[in-house]
C-alpha cells in the first residue's frame, strides 16, 4: 500500500519541488530581512500545503491516463493499472489532497494559494487533460506549473514578490523543457506505442537536440540578475549552465543519442539540486 501511494503521489516530483518552494521561502526572508525562527510556522504551513497540493495533481495526473499507462514500462506497475487501489477512491484521494493542499496555503497568504492553484491548474488541466495527447508543446504548458513553487514559497513571506523572484520562476521554466525532453528521449518507445506527441517521437532526436541546446542557453544570463548573492553564487551558476551548455553541445557528436540523453538528464537534477542549494549556502548566515 506504501508503495502504491507513492507512485501515485509521485514522491520524486513532490522532493523536486519542495526543494525550490524551500528556496523561495528562504530567498523571500533574505532579501526582507526576516528571520526564520518567526517564520517557522509560516514555512511549516507553506511545505505542507505545497506537498498536499502536487501530490494531489499528481493523482488526479495518474487517475485520468490510466488507459495509456498500461502501455509504458515505467507507469505498468502503478495502481490504477493494476487495480490494488479502485479508481473512484484513487480520484478522491486526489480531490481530496488537493483541496487539503489549497486551504492549507490558505493560512499562508492568499498570494501563495493563488499560486498553488494556477499551478495545479495548469498541471491537471492545461497539460493533463488538454495538451499532452496532441501537442508536442505539451512540455512548455507544462512547465509553468513546475516553476510555480519558488514563487508559492515566496508569496507565503512577501506576497509582493520582486525581481528575484521572478527569476526563480524563470529558472524553473526554462530549466523544464530540456530535463523532460532528455527523458522524452529516454522513454521515446513507451512514448511512441501510448500515442503521447512528444517533441523526440514526432521530430526526432535531431530537433530535440536542437530545442535542449536552445533552452540550456537561454539559463545562461538568468543569474546576473541575482548579483546580490553574492560571487561564489555567480561562479557556481555559471560553470553549471556552462557545464550543461557543453555536454548537450557534445550531443551533436555523439552517436549514442540515449547515453547522451541520459547524462543530459541525470546533469538536469545535479544543475537543480546544486543551484539551489547554493542560493540558500550563501545567505545561510543572514537569513538564520
Amino acid at each position: 500500500m506504501i508503495a502504491d501511494i507513492k507512485s501515485l503521489i509521485k514522491v520524486g516530483i513532490i522532493n523536486s519541488n519542495l526543494i525550490t518552494t524551500f528556496t523561495g521561502f528562504w530567498l523571500a526572508m533574505y532579501f526582507t530581512g526576516a528571520g526564520f525562527a518567526s517564520h517557522w510556522l509560516t514555512f511549516l504551513l507553506t511545505m505542507f500545503g505545497t506537498a498536499f497540493l502536487i501530490a494531489g495533481g499528481c493523482i488526479i495526473n495518474n487517475w485520468y491516463d490510466r488507459d495509456i499507462d498500461h502501455i509504458m514500462t515505467r507507469t505498468v506497475s502503478r495502481p490504477t493499472v493494476t487495480g490494488s487501489i479502485p479508481l473512484p477512491v484513487i480520484l478522491s484521494m486526489g480531490i481530496g489532497a488537493s483541496s487539503i493542499g489549497f486551504i492549507i496555503l490558505l493560512f499562508t497568504t492568499i498570494e501563495a494559494a493563488l499560486f498553488g492553484a494556477f499551478g495545479w491548474f495548469v498541471y491537471v488541466v492545461l497539460y493533463t487533460m488538454w495538451s499532452k495527447r496532441k501537442y508536442t508543446i505539451n512540455t512548455v504548458i507544462g512547465s509553468f506549473s513546475g516553476a510555480v513553487p519558488p514563487l508559492i514559497g515566496w508569496a507565503a513571506v512577501e506576497p509582493g514578490l520582486r525581481l528575484e523572484a521572478i527569476i526563480l520562476f524563470l529558472i524553473m521554466f526554462i530549466w523544464q523543457t530540456p530535463h523532460f525532453l532528455a527523458l522524452a528521449m529516454k522513454k521515446k518507445e513507451d512514448y511512441k506505442a501510448a500515442g503521447i506527441p512528444m517533441l523526440p517521437v514526432v521530430h526526432g532526436f535531431k530537433m530535440t537536440k536542437r530545442q535542449v541546446v536552445v533552452y540550456v542557453a537561454c539559463l545562461l544570463p538568468l543569474p546576473i540578475y541575482l548579483v546580490s548573492l553574492g560571487s561564489i553564487f555567480l561562479t557556481v551558476a555559471f560553470a553549471l549552465s556552462i557545464g550543461w551548455l557543453i555536454l548537450g553541445l557534445v550531443g551533436f557528436l555523439m552517436k549514442d543519442d540515449y547515453k547522451w540523453a541520459k547524462w543530459m538528464f541525470v546533469y538536469s537534477l545535479n544543475y537543480l539540486t546544486i543551484l539551489f542549494l547554493t542560493m540558500v549556502l550563501v545567505t545561510l548566515p543572514v537569513s538564520f
